[in-house]
C-alpha cells in the first residue's frame, strides 16, 4: 500500500460532496497559498483569500495562477484577517477556517471567543506512517495545554468521534504516559486509567480505550509481549491520546521529520471545522487537512 493511499482516499471522498468556501486568514505566504490552490484544484474548497492584496497577487504569478479566479479580500494587519475570518463563518459565507501564516494563538484567542459551540474544541493529527498499515489519529497537538482528567474525555471524543466520520466503526485508543502502570507520582497514569474505566462504564463511546500506555507497548504488540502488558489496545491502536501538548507535538513532528509521516490537522468542536498546519508544513498537508474539513462540514449538516 502507498503510504499516502489512505489519505488519498479521504480527498476523493471529500471531493464527492464538491468544494466548501473556506477564509484562509494571512494568506500572504508561498506555502500557505500553493497548499490552497491544490485544495482548489482538486476540487475541495474555495478559498476566501484573507491578507495583503499585493503580496498575494505577486504569488499567483509566482505560482502561475489566475488571479482573477481567485477571491482575494484585502487585510492589512493580522488583526483585520482574523476579524474578516470569523465575521465570514458568522455570517455564513464561509464552512471552513484555516491559518495561513499568522501564529496559532493570534487566530485561535479571538475564535475561541467567537466561534465556541457547547462541544469541547480540540485539536486531531491524522497521520500516516510508512511503517504502520493506519493512520494513526494524535490529540492534542495545538489547542489543549495541560488538560485535566474531564479534558482529557472530552478531547478523546472528539478524536473517536472524528476516526468513526473516517470509517474506524469502534477505534482503539491509547493514553500514553512515560510508563505503562500506574505510578502516584505520574499524574498522566492516574488520568490514563481513569479514562480506561470511563470508556468501561460507557461515559466515552464507541471505543476501546486502554492505559496508561507507553509510546512503544501502545504501537508494538511486540514490545507489549516482551514487558508481559495484555491489552486489546497494543500494536492495533488508532488514537494516541498524549497526556499534554508538548507531548502530543514534539510526537507528531518527530513522526513527520525522522520517520515520514504525512501530518493533516484539523480543530474539532467550533462552529466550523478549523484548519491550523504549522507555518512549516508542505502543500500537501494542506490539502489533505481541507480534505478533512469537507467531510467535518458535511457530516455536520447530516446531525443537525
Amino acid at each position: 500500500m502507498n503510504d499516502q493511499s489512505r489519505l488519498e482516499d479521504f480527498v476523493a471522498r471529500a471531493r464527492a460532496y464538491g468544494p466548501i468556501p473556506i477564509a484562509v486568514v494571512d494568506a500572504e505566504e508561498r506555502h500557505v497559498l500553493q497548499g490552497m490552490l491544490e485544495a482548489r484544484e482538486a476540487g475541495l474548497v474555495e478559498p476566501f483569500l484573507i491578507g495583503g492584496e499585493r503580496r498575494i497577487h505577486e504569488l499567483c504569478v509566482e505560482l502561475r495562477c489566475r488571479k482573477e479566479e481567485l477571491r482575494v479580500i484585502p487585510a492589512d494587519s493580522e488583526a483585520e484577517a482574523v476579524e474578516k475570518g470569523i465575521r465570514f463563518v458568522e455570517e455564513g459565507r464561509v464552512h471552513a477556517l484555516a491559518k495561513g501564516w499568522i501564529h496559532t494563538d493570534a487566530l485561535m484567542h479571538p475564535v475561541l471567543e467567537r466561534l465556541r459551540t457547547g462541544q469541547r474544541v480540540s485539536h486531531v493529527f491524522v497521520t500516516e506512517l510508512p511503517a504502520y498499515p493506519k493512520p494513526l489519529y494524535i490529540t492534542d497537538a495545538a489547542i489543549n495545554i495541560a488538560p485535566d482528567l474531564t479534558v482529557k474525555a472530552q478531547i478523546l471524543q472528539n478524536a473517536i468521534d472524528l476516526a468513526r466520520l473516517l470509517g474506524v466503526d469502534r477505534p482503539k485508543a491509547a493514553a500514553l504516559s512515560a510508563v505503562e502502570v500506574v505510578k502516584p507520582a505520574i499524574a498522566s497514569t492516574i488520568d490514563a486509567a481513569c479514562l480506561s474505566k470511563m470508556a468501561e462504564r460507557g461515559q466515552i463511546r464507541h471505543a476501546i480505550v486502554d492505559g496508561p500506555l507507553a509510546f512503544d507497548n501502545a504501537i508494538s504488540a511486540e514490545a507489549a509481549r516482551i514487558k508481559r502488558i495484555k491489552s486489546s489496545v497494543s500494536g492495533d491502536v488508532d488514537i494516541l491520546l498524549a497526556p499534554d501538548l508538548n507531548a502530543a507535538n514534539i510526537l507528531a513532528k518527530d513522526l513527520e521529520y525522522l520517520a515520514g509521516a504525512t501530518l493533516a490537522g484539523v480543530v474539532i468542536g467550533a462552529k466550523v471545522p478549523i484548519l491550523l498546519p504549522s507555518r512549516s508544513d508542505p502543500p500537501n498537508a494542506r490539502r489533505i487537512a481541507a480534505a478533512l474539513a469537507v467531510l467535518l462540514h458535511h457530516a455536520r449538516g447530516r446531525t443537525r
